[in-house]
């Protein structure tokens, strides 16, 4: 005999528990921001953030799971500006990927003659839907992201951006069979990475949607067809369709803004985008990014 699954009184996520779910949506959506001017937050001073401005930024990150901080330093490229501002949240370990500095901060521009070039991040053009770090190990996830700019595009350059948990709800909402699927160890697939020949990544394999640290959800993804490999099953496919609609859509929860010198985005590396953007050759567009290891923690 098989035996019976336990299913966790107060977990949300459970997707047999339909009261809990019903009770943190209800909350959820109540709390969440109704647009993307209340997730700013004034900062004095990023790199010493008094009580109350470090208050202010993990309640904005509980309800929407992401602030943007406006801080004074303008077009100053010293990056330990974002990197001790990350640190005041617990954001420490960084992901020092392939394109990442020694320092583990990535500098996002264009790049032209390097191997950046070959890819998005590093160009003008659009980038689509997706979430940091999709195909990393799934021991290697990225739980919190740091966008900081120093310069902004002329033009363009806008992100959009959506709480992951808002799109969770979106699909449940619509049929739980999504979320059951789009929660398979094998939902999705990314395709091994390989550089002349010399395989960079193993292919892996991994859910979209999973629970980590008890109740912490956690969201992979990626709107680029070819560097994904969906599983070919009837629902799994139907999932994918929905959320590629709730991504293209107007749903008021998708919010759009710009970073301006100074600014930055903390995030618990919720879904977002960038658009194509033109660069004034004077002063050409200048993002830091990080990537985490680590969760935001209130108690840092």
């Amino acid at each position: 005999m098989l035996p019976l699954k336990t299913v966790s009184p107060d977990n949300p996520f459970e997707l047999e528990n339909t009261a809990a779910y019903a009770a943190w949506r209800e909350k959820k959506l109540a709390q969440h921001p109704q647009q993307a001017e209340s997730l700013i937050v004034e900062v004095k001073d990023p790199c010493k953030l008094s009580q109350d401005e470090r208050e202010a930024i993990l309640e904005c990150c509980a309800r929407a799971n992401m602030a943007v901080y406006k801080g004074p330093t303008g077009t100053d490229p010293d990056k330990r500006i974002p990197a001790t501002f990350g640190a005041q949240f617990g954001l420490r370990n960084l992901d020092r990927n392939m394109g990442s500095d020694d320092d583990g901060i990535t500098a996002l521009q264009v790049v032209n003659s390097e191997w950046r070039g070959r890819y998005i991040p590093y160009t003008d053009r659009t980038i689509h839907w997706h979430t940091d770090g999709y195909y990393n190990a799934l021991d290697q996830q990225i739980f919190s992201l740091l966008l900081h700019c120093v310069r902004p595009a002329e033009s363009g350059g806008e992100n959009a951006v959506l709480d992951h948990e808002i799109a969770y709800i979106r699909l449940r909402d619509e049929k739980p069979a999504y979320i059951e699927a789009l929660m398979a160890p094998d939902a999705m697939t990314i395709p091994a990475n390989v550089e002349q020949g010399v395989e960079i990544r193993p292919a892996r394999s991994g859910p979209v949607f999973s629970v980590n640290g008890g109740r912490r959800l956690h969201m992979r993804y990626t709107a680029r067809t070819h560097s994904i490999v969906w599983k070919q099953d009837a629902v799994t496919q139907a999932a994918v369709h929905a959320l590629e609609t709730l991504l293209s859509s107007d749903d008021p929860y998708i919010f759009r803004l710009t970073l301006q010198p100074g600014w930055g985005l903390i995030s618990s590396n919720v879904l977002h985008d960038r658009s194509r953007f033109e660069d004034n050759p004077d002063r050409p567009r200048l993002l830091y990014r990080l990537r985490y290891f680590d969760r935001i923690e209130a108690g840092s």
